[in-house]
């Protein structure tokens, strides 16, 4: 039992210490100026697959603080210009803002999983719709959310959108881009990435101490 529980321990701080790496530099939050885009997704959607969901709410909650760091500009990334008037009117609806969609995104992962994998016949299917809705949950309630805060704290965001220099586009416009955009990447590169990982890890883990 106890070394069952220091490898659950080792393998929950190896997790942790990967989204904390990549949160914090602009490896894992990407600056694209007016938004950044995030890989933060995948460590989190894969250590939910394979140590569960407690472990994936951790990853959630880490998420959410690096991404918070980011968007006060206290990470190696630069806070996207969007996030930085958020957090300039109103700092508690950033940190909500951060957190919400990240620790949704282990609750989806983890009973999307449990839903198809009881009559699952491929055993990448699960996985793979899993970590697509997943990355989705991030995307869609992030920006969901970023609809709903700006109007909460009175902001014009179509005159921020303007001051950053892009044309064309109010900023129900805008966001739809970044969804179908930066969102379908983003769910693409679960789809691919997490199903082998996860598989990897539980070979390795099944190999090098067997069930328990």
């Amino acid at each position: 039992m106890r070394s069952a529980s220091t490898r659950s321990l080792v393998q929950n701080a190896l997790f942790v210490a990967l989204v904390f790496l990549l949160g914090m530099t602009p490896i894992g939050i990407i600056p694209l100026g007016a938004i950044n885009v995030t890989i933060l997704h995948i460590p989190v959607i894969a250590g939910t697959l394979f140590l569960g969901l407690k472990s994936g709410m951790l990853l959630g909650f880490m998420f959410g603080l690096c991404s918070t760091l980011s968007a006060f500009g206290l990470s190696l990334t630069a806070p996207s210009a969007l996030a930085a008037a958020l957090g300039a009117k109103s700092p508690m609806l950033l940190i909500a803002m951060c957190f919400i969609p990240r620790l949704l995104v282990p609750v989806i992962t983890w009973y999307v999983k449990a839903m198809l994998s009881e009559n699952a016949r491929r055993p990448y299917l699960p996985d793979s719709i899993a970590a697509i809705l997943g990355s989705l949950t991030n995307t869609v309630f992030y920006l969901s959310l970023m609809v709903i805060f700006y109007s909460l704290a009175g902001l014009n965001v179509n005159d921020i959108i303007q001051k950053l220099g892009i044309k064309g586009l109010d900023f129900f416009g805008f966001i739809s881009v970044i969804a179908s955009g930066a969102g379908g990447l983003e769910a693409l590169a679960a789809c691919f990435i997490i199903p082998p990982v996860v598989a990897a890890l539980n070979k390795v883990k099944k190999l090098t101490f067997g069930s328990y």
